[in-house]
């Protein structure tokens, strides 16, 4: 029994060493690899194949899986590297690069470490490229140094097994002297826009007001116009009317020479004149006088007298009366004027945009006013004004 023993223990060891061995190469046989993922198996140092996503089955201790690898789309970002440009300035750049892998074998057996060589190619390129540039060029030219960058990257890291899909440019950071150099020359910059913004609001400022005063200045010379016209047709008128009137009096001798005597004194009645003179010949003078008037033009032979109480002047001889009754006038001129205030209103309202020139097609002699709604107010009779008199 006691001889039995040892043989017993040895049986229980070496089984349970075949069991041990047994589970272990279950485990190292029987592989599953994750999605987005992919494992290179090598048989006895040697690549043999490369385990897609699923269930697997390795020869134990002759294959073993040397490496996983992610398929996924990576996002690495590098630390700020000093950069000079061609106008020897030192920037500082952080880049961001987003890369796949597209052949798990040769990114494993082609390169070392893939994400370090695609940091020193990504420096090396990015080097080359920024020192093309100036500082002016580097900090607007952003998509240029991407597209660069990517294409370099892009056809390097081919063979690798890697394809580059985006280059950014996080940031570029100039000297601080630089930075304040740019600050000021924004600031002027700036007070340029602003002094030029300045000028052209004062600029079209000025060409309303000028324009407002061209308006204003043909109203008033139309007005001044139709007032003078309009006071030479009256004086015309009146002066005809007296004439008319006086002989169709048939005034004496005795009252032109009493209207001539009350004449005298508002004569000599100016400051300027000092004395004043009664003609000496009265009478005579008199006698002329009441010749014109009755119409005498000489003692010929040819000489028809007129008879008392008859004017020279033919019914036609007096000129039409163009008074326009006093309540229309008034009402047209509060209604230009209210058209006044829009027009300048409406300039005041649109400041900055150019003239148009229809808004002066009211103002030109001849042309109707442009067409606009009455206010109320003009259109209600007007009270102070005068009663109208009848033509003439």
């Amino acid at each position: 029994m006691t001889g039995s023993e040892p043989g017993q223990i040895a049986a229980f060891v070496v089984l349970a060493l075949v069991v041990v061995f047994v589970v272990v190469a279950l485990v190292r046989a029987v592989r599953v690899v994750p999605q987005a993922e992919a494992m290179l198996v090598e048989r006895l140092g040697r690549y043999s194949r490369t385990m897609d996503a699923g269930l697997h089955l390795l020869i134990p201790f002759i294959d073993r899986v040397r490496a996983r690898v992610d398929l996924r789309e990576q996002v690495v970002s590098f630390p700020p590297q000093p950069v000079i440009t061609s106008d020897n300035l030192v920037v500082s750049i952080d880049t961001v690069i987003y890369f796949q892998v597209t052949s798990p074998k040769d990114a494993v057996y082609e390169i070392a470490n893939y994400i370090q060589g695609i940091e020193q190619l990504t420096v090396t390129t990015l080097r080359n490229v920024i020192g093309s540039m100036d500082l002016e060029q580097t900090l607007t030219s952003r998509d240029q140094i991407n597209g660069q960058l990517r294409g370099v990257l892009d056809e390097a890291t081919g063979r690798w097994g890697i394809r580059v899909n985006r280059v950014e440019l996080k940031a570029i950071d100039p000297p601080a002297s630089v930075q304040g150099s740019m600050e000021q020359q924004m600031r002027a910059e700036r007070d340029r826009r602003a002094a030029i913004l300045t000028a052209e609001g004062v600029k079209q400022s000025q060409i309303l007001t000028a324009e407002g005063e061209k308006q204003a200045a043909i109203l008033r010379a139309e007005g001044e116009a139709q007032s003078a016209i309009l006071r030479a047709e009256g004086e015309s008128r009146a002066i005809l009317q007296v004439f008319d009137a006086v002989h169709r009096g048939d005034a004496d001798p005795k009252l032109l020479a009493y209207q001539y005597l009350q004449t005298l004194p508002k004569i000599a009645s100016s400051p300027s004149n000092k004395m004043w003179f009664l003609p000496a010949e009265l009478s005579g003078a008199l006698g002329w006088l009441s010749k014109g008037f009755s119409g005498g033009e000489g003692d010929g032979p040819d000489y028809t007298p007129r008879p008392a109480g008859s004017s020279p002047l033919a019914e036609g001889d007096l000129p039409p009366v163009s008074l326009t009754d006093p309540s229309e006038a008034l009402a047209e001129a509060r209604r230009e004027s209210a058209a006044a205030t829009a027009d300048a209103t409406s300039a005041g309202n649109l400041s900055g945009v150019p003239f148009d020139p229809s808004a002066e097609r009211g103002q030109r002699p001849g042309v109707g006013p442009v067409p606009r709604t009455a206010p109320p107010a003009a259109a209600a009779p007007v009270e102070d004004a005068p009663p109208a008199g009848p033509a003439v």
